[in-house]
């Protein structure tokens, strides 16, 4: 890889052997360099292959008007994201949330403390996202020397939902309401006080994010073999009913038309959460 462009001491834009752009960022890995010097593969901390000509500008940018150690934080609370939750997220939370952590600390700093107004919800529909991001409070306390409220781990919590299913903050903030009302409707059907520390209701509220994020983008759910799905609605009638009203919901809400496929998987779900939560009385 040759350097075509230096940011700063600590960011290089560079093309690989397929003459392909990328951006590079690693302590030291533009300081007393040129364009046209070689790139050394052991200063790379991080590099940046998925990012369209708008990305890279934005990163550029950001390279070079927050310090470095900013940068560095986000993508050592990214990675710890990745490995916890076991999968890559979208590299353009490498943009939003390094902007975010700048943004934050320095309102911090300054004595500005913003509420989340979502926390609440945060933790309860989004509860290890939630616990990345309190994680992601004691990086930030570490290198910055900051104390950081818990509204913090709700924002970058967020972020890190965001990423994973490729969504924007009002996306987000929609879906949060339409679990929210799903969850609800399986309470009153069943009539049920729903056991929130369960396996169970994070299995469910897991599939509802990917579900509802499949009803807002018009996708199409996998095929169930037919066989099976006659006999999952046979054996679990009033799940299936209260699928049904789920539906009904998210057909009014979205412009989605929920399929049988999904609505026998919200089925399965619905059965499980119902026998782990408890009867009101």
């Amino acid at each position: 890889m040759k350097i075509t462009r230096i940011i700063n001491n600590n960011v290089v834009s560079a093309v690989n052997e397929q003459n392909r752009e990328l951006v590079l960022m690693g302590s030291g890995i533009g300081f007393r360099k040129k364009i046209g010097d070689p790139v050394d593969p052991a200063q790379i901390e991080k590099q940046f292959t998925r990012f369209d000509e708008k990305q890279i500008k934005h990163f550029q940018r950001l390279a070079q008007e927050i310090p470095y150690e900013f940068m560095h934080m986000a993508n050592e609370i990214i990675s710890y994201a990745q490995i916890s939750l076991n999968k890559e997220l979208d590299e353009n939370i490498y943009i939003t949330l390094t902007d975010h952590l700048n943004f934050a600390i320095n309102r911090i700093r300054q004595g500005l403390r913003l509420t989340n107004s979502m926390l609440w919800e945060i933790k309860r529909y989004y509860n290890h996202e939630y616990r990345i991001g309190k994680e992601a409070i004691a990086v930030i306390e570490h290198y910055a020397g900051l104390e950081m409220p818990e509204d913090e781990a709700g924002f970058i919590a967020m972020h890190i939902l965001n990423s994973e299913l490729n969504l924007d903050m009002d996306s987000s903030s929609k879906m949060t309401k339409i679990i929210q009302d799903v969850l609800n409707i399986v309470k009153y059907h069943f009539q049920i006080v729903i056991d929130e520390e369960s396996l169970d209701y994070e299995r469910f509220v897991t599939h509802l994010k990917f579900f509802v994020q499949r009803a807002m983008q018009g996708k199409e759910s996998q095929i169930w073999d037919k066989s099976l799905m006659d006999l999952i609605r046979a054996q679990y009638l009033d799940a299936y009913d209260c699928a049904g009203k789920i539906a009904a919901y998210i057909e009014k809400t979205t412009p989605y038309a929920v399929s049988e496929e999904e609505m026998v998987y919200l089925t399965v779900h619905i059965q499980r959460l119902q026998k782990a939560s408890e009867k009101v009385t």
